[in-house]
């Protein structure tokens, strides 16, 4: 048996609300699935099941607030096994109205009733999950194409379907370029895809549906409450007070030469389609994950007095809100991602982030956090460790500077690069290493 538990969206969160079961006891569930909604100061986050099993016990009742940490719900990961006679074999007419040798519809009870509620015929159902298995996205997708009369069936790849679930895209508004029309990955990619900003301190996102007011417009979704900016204000103040006062901040920074990164990334861009471009965020991104990982000191938490080392590098990433304030998703296990898949996660999280709905995945315990304001043409920023982490990265504007180029004077593409540690945990000397590292990175951007 095992627990999913109140995320935590940050040090600054130290409670939330249960907003909605998706589940019932005695349901079953796989991983990936939403069991729960809750809210938080900041934003609402739907609470992912990361065990295949059975709901137990629902411990916490709607509109309930708990502390971060407590149970929500137990799952039996492990069902027994009882005797069961063999199988007859259906007659020629199966049952649920499918002729025979039609392929049987894979879904969990809680996804029937979903389609139930909302009188949609599973069997008319392409499953986007492995295996074929149908998903809530799936359904949703189904009531939005009743909705707005279009009947005939989207051809798309698994994959592009999970990632229009992901998105929020539906695939009837995508225009497909594969065989036949069908949407591809890269189609939904692109209707995804950020129309301005270079990083996520201030990167907008321009979705196909309006993701930042749900409502009855978007089936099986609850309104969202509304988020007071001042009580955001609020616990911002109050974490960045408390790491003020209880962490020894030391600070270091190091000018990077981007030469190399820009002129890889120019060309890396003119060989891709559009939807597949990089952001010069992944790059930044990427470095600072993988920096992480070569200077360990720096990835973990001070906890009880002693630093905590953690075993992948999860980054937080400072994401301004509309509405005022920030905001750290998470980005886990970063240092392991190829650099597409690393676009491809700061292109989600970021859309989450703003539409102030996220996934409990994106509230994983950052290892370290990366912060920027360098496309609002700042020269540098450094910022404040939240706790218990140890250590936060600010990267400034890529701006022309002039430097020494092979002992002439010469003008190169050039950004600061800062660092904020714990001076409990490390002394300046690993601090430099780790900017060593970071700037190392960035001239060898074909190694990310």
């Amino acid at each position: 048996m095992s627990e999913f538990r109140m995320p935590s969206l940050g040090a600054d969160m130290t409670q939330g609300t249960v907003l909605e079961w998706r589940v019932r006891p005695g349901d079953v569930v796989h991983r990936g699935d939403v069991v729960a909604e809750v809210d938080t100061t900041k934003a609402a986050i739907e609470v992912e099941c990361f065990d295949d099993g059975v709901i137990g016990e629902l411990l916490v009742p709607v509109g309930t607030t708990v502390p971060v940490g407590t149970p929500l719900a137990t799952i039996e990961t492990t069902v027994p096994t009882v005797a069961t006679p063999p199988p007859v074999p259906a007659p020629p007419t199966a049952a649920h109205g499918r002729e025979a040798g039609e392929p049987t519809v894979r879904a969990t009870p809680l996804i029937r009733r979903l389609a139930d509620d909302a009188g949609i015929d599973l069997a008319t159902v392409q499953g986007s999950a492995p295996g074929g298995r149908i998903v809530r996205a799936d359904v949703d997708r189904a009531v939005l194409e009743r909705r707005d009369g279009r009947r005939a069936p989207v051809r798309a790849s698994g994959y592009a379907r999970r990632l229009a679930g992901e998105s929020g895209v539906p695939l009837a508004e995508i225009t497909g370029t594969g065989p036949g029309g069908a949407v591809r990955a890269a189609d939904v990619r692109a209707a995804a895809s950020p129309v301005s900003g270079s990083f996520p301190a201030t990167a907008e996102v321009a979705p196909s549906v309006d993701t930042s007011t749900p409502g009855p417009g978007r089936p099986g979704i609850p309104e969202a409450p509304r988020h007071d900016p001042a009580e955001v204000r609020k616990l911002i103040a109050t974490a960045m007070t408390r790491s003020k006062r209880t962490v020894p901040h030391y600070y270091l920074s190091s000018t990077v030469d981007m030469s190399a990164a820009s002129t890889w990334l120019a060309d890396y861009n003119r060989r891709m389609p559009v939807s597949a471009r990089m952001l010069p965020a992944a790059l930044l991104l990427a470095a600072t994950a993988r920096a992480a990982r070569a200077v360990p000191e720096l990835n973990g938490h001070w906890i009880d007095d002693e630093f905590r080392p953690a075993s992948s590098v999860h980054l937080g990433m400072v994401v301004s809100m509309r509405a005022g304030g920030i905001i750290v998703p998470t980005i886990p296990d970063a240092d392991r991602l190829a650099l597409p898949d690393l676009m491809a996660a700061l292109r989600g999280v970021v859309e989450r982030a703003r539409a102030v709905r996220l996934r409990s995945s994106d509230a994983t315990p950052a290892t370290i956090t990366v912060t920027n304001l360098g496309d609002l043409g700042v020269d540098s920023v450094y910022g404040v460790i939240a706790a218990p982490q140890v250590a936060i990265v600010g990267f400034g504007a890529v701006t022309d500077r002039p430097c020494a180029v092979d002992g002439l004077l010469g003008v190169r593409p050039q950004l600061t690069a800062t660092l904020s540690a714990d001076h409990r945990a490390t002394d300046g000397a690993i601090g430099a290493r780790f900017l060593h590292a970071l700037s190392d990175l960035l001239q060898q951007p074909e190694e990310l």
